[in-house]
């Protein structure tokens, strides 16, 4: 486990509770944190948690007041609740919790090998009930916190496309929405998001391949700008950007003869 300093005073009175972050090297979730974490102690969760000096740096200078970095394996689900023990034992409470890690795995491969269907939906759907369910319950016991996670546009209606990775949000979505509705009165909450196509590092080679952004495409920037707008507005949910959501309402009456054919 490595630590940073920035500073030897505690500026933890600018913020309260630690911040952390599943899924250690996501742009996305770095991007988030990062606009989060002033004056608060954040811990970045992530194998390899030697080799994350860049994102450690990124958060120091963005106002954290300390950055710690532990192991996290998404897919060991049965060390997932001594993790949170631990964060909590060592950290003390938990603010934020941003969920943000999965892969997007290959549909033309998980369409015929079994293994890695089943890995993508371990790692995207399975693995985030294991690491919110001991969240939820210890932001409950304290009465305090905000989860915050990363469902996707690709869930609000399956495309045949995608239909493994889509399968997986559109079961973490429904899981997300229930546990908000779960938390709510219990001092903590939990905050959706709902981005749509993110060019970045999970779709560079999906794009390298020949597929081409989708409309209103946004980058992990903007995704964390809407997020922590959306935090500190104390929202339940927020779609990235906002014109996407009236889209899929009209894209939910959409003919299923028309909709098999549309592209990624």
């Amino acid at each position: 486990m490595a630590l940073r300093s920035r500073a030897a005073s505690d500026r933890g009175s600018e913020a309260t509770g630690s911040l952390v972050l599943f899924g250690g090297r996501s742009e996305i979730g770095v991007a988030t944190a990062a606009r989060l974490a002033s004056g608060r102690v954040v811990v970045l969760a992530a194998r390899r948690p030697g080799d994350l000096v860049a994102q450690t740096e990124r958060l120091l200078a963005a106002g954290a007041s300390a950055v710690h970095t532990v192991a996290f394996d998404a897919d060991d689900v049965d060390g997932h609740p001594a993790l949170v023990d631990h964060l909590i034992e060592q950290y003390g409470p938990i603010g934020v919790a941003i969920i943000a890690f999965g892969i997007l795995g290959d549909q033309a491969r998980a369409e015929t090998d079994v293994s890695h269907a089943l890995q993508i939906a371990h790692t995207d759907y399975y693995a985030h009930i294991s690491v919110l369910t001991p969240l939820a319950a210890a932001l409950r016991a304290q009465r305090s916190g905000t989860l915050i996670v990363f469902s996707s546009v690709a869930g609000i209606r399956v495309r045949r496309a995608n239909y493994v990775y889509g399968s997986t949000k559109a079961g973490l979505d429904g899981f997300a929405s229930g546990l908000a509705d779960a938390l709510h009165g219990s001092g903590a909450r939990l905050l959706l998001a709902r981005p749509g196509f993110v060019v970045g590092a999970m779709t560079r080679d999906l794009m390298a391949s020949g597929v081409k952004p989708a409309p209103l495409s946004v980058n992990a920037e903007q995704v964390a700008d809407a997020v922590a707008r959306a935090y500190r507005r104390g929202r339940g949910e927020v779609w990235i950007p906002w014109a996407l959501r009236p889209l899929f309402v009209g894209m939910r009456l959409m003919p299923r003869a028309v909709w098999r054919r549309l592209p990624r």
